[in-house]
């Protein structure tokens, strides 16, 4: 199992839209991404009630237990802490980074989504593990994000020393794009959880990412 210390960032799984009725296939997909390879997982479920987005945490944090792949909880610091997950990620009208920091202790991850500088060098000096740059593309799993630009993306790795994790609206025609400007990894939602092999769709991402 991977500590925060010797974290592989380098395929990191983000979940969709949570479905009630299709529970059995929201867990599944995820099951098939991780058999494919993914390095990290994030549970994002926005519209969930806090009971069932802390019961659903168990479900999902047992798949990653059972892949040895660490579990992040989206947004939800009482959630994070109540299923003992591995860590927080959080995003820029979410609880302050320091705050984060305060309640999840020195030894839990703690990701940040930024797309300026500035909201870099604070997340840096509040106690971020990693950042998520983006959306570097555009993506309609999060209609609302905000680009990030390349130049930007740049400005950001050469000031902050931490891992760079782009998100938004990766997919296997544009991650050689990402490894091209150096990032430790790549986030991805459709580009897995959508498609008819999850499995599949993983290694073709890490062929590029990874390997190409």
């Amino acid at each position: 199992m991977q500590t925060k210390w010797d974290m592989d960032y380098s395929l990191y799984l983000v979940t969709n839209k949570y479905d009630e009725e299709h529970l059995s296939k929201f867990l599944s997909q995820i099951e098939k991404a991780l058999e494919g390879g993914v390095t990290v997982l994030q549970l994002r479920a926005k519209r969930l009630s806090t009971r069932r987005f802390y019961e659903v945490a168990l479900q999902v944090k047992a798949l990653a237990r059972r892949y040895e792949v660490p579990f992040i909880v989206n947004d939800r610091l009482d959630i994070a802490l109540a299923v003992a997950a591995d860590g927080l990620h959080i995003g820029q009208d979410d609880l302050p980074a320091a705050e984060a920091r305060r309640w999840l202790g020195k030894d839990k991850i703690l990701g940040v989504s930024v797309r300026k500088l500035e909201e870099a060098l604070q997340a840096f000096k509040d106690g971020a593990d990693y950042l998520g740059v983006g959306a570097m593309f555009p993506t309609k799993t999060k209609n609302d994000a905000a680009a990030a630009s390349f130049e930007e993306l740049r400005n950001i790795q050469i000031a902050v020393n931490l891992p760079i994790v782009a998100i938004g609206g990766i997919n296997s025609k544009n991650a050689a794009l990402m490894k091209k400007e150096g990032v430790q990894g790549i986030a991805v939602v459709s580009a897995i959880l959508e498609q008819a092999d999850p499995a599949y769709a993983v290694k073709e991402l890490r062929d590029v990412f990874l390997c190409g």
